[in-house]
């Protein structure tokens, strides 16, 4: 069997890094029987992600990041990430768990940040060798809600730290891939207690696994 990619995509303060934690804690309690189970992140999978995730999202008063070497560094993490870490994985039937992929750099560098669509598509292309999910739960919640999460939580990033009109527009390119792409995209209501949020998540999910192929163990 193939494994699988499972992507969470949303704005900031979505849930996305905790859901997809439940969700793996869900699958080991679960018991189904998955030749392996790893959870990743972009920007940030591998090492060399790790030192562009730094220079992506920290905050630097030395020299500010243009839109447009933003956007390349997101596309040379994904490269990286894809070839070194996710396609090796999948090839080997695990199933990998996204912390954000494409469709984050459409929804912030696209619709937030106002690059060119069609360049984003092609690097996107160029940089997963035409790899993409096959399941992505975007998070869907009120954005003032979410970065009033995110301050809650103390320091900023240089990402969550952009203006309210600009996290506005990234939830409507995520509004319009969901609208786009509804056989890989599935939309859920992140303005709802984190149980239910879980619960919803995983009742879809079991129903994909079914679907797949997979089935739980003779000992759970």
């Amino acid at each position: 069997m193939d494994g699988k990619l499972i992507v969470f995509e949303g704005v900031e303060g979505a849930g996305k890094t905790t859901q997809m934690q439940r969700l793996i804690h869900w699958l080991e309690a679960k018991c189904f029987i998955i030749k392996g189970l790893v959870a990743t992140r972009e920007p940030g999978g591998t090492e060399l992600g790790k030192a562009l995730r730094s220079l992506l999202l920290e905050q630097s008063s030395d020299e500010l990041v243009s839109d447009r070497a933003e956007l390349l560094m997101y596309a040379a993490d994904r490269t990286q990430h894809v070839e070194t870490f996710i396609k090796p994985k999948l090839e080997r039937g695990t199933m990998v768990l996204c912390d954000r992929f494409t469709d984050s750099t459409i929804a912030y560098q696209g619709y937030g940040r106002g690059l060119d669509l069609g360049l984003i598509q092609q690097l996107n292309e160029i940089a997963t060798g035409g790899l993409q999910s096959d399941l992505t739960f975007w998070l869907d919640i009120n954005v003032e809600a979410g970065l009033t999460r995110v301050r809650a939580r103390g320091k900023r990033d240089r990402m969550e730290q952009a203006n309210l009109e600009f996290h506005q527009r990234v939830q409507q390119g995520f509004a319009d891939l969901a609208r786009q792409n509804p056989d890989r995209i599935v939309r859920i209501n992140a303005d709802r207690p984190e149980d239910e949020v879980a619960h919803e998540i995983q009742t879809i999910f079991n129903a994909k696994l079914a679907a797949w192929g997979y089935s739980k163990s003779s000992e759970s």
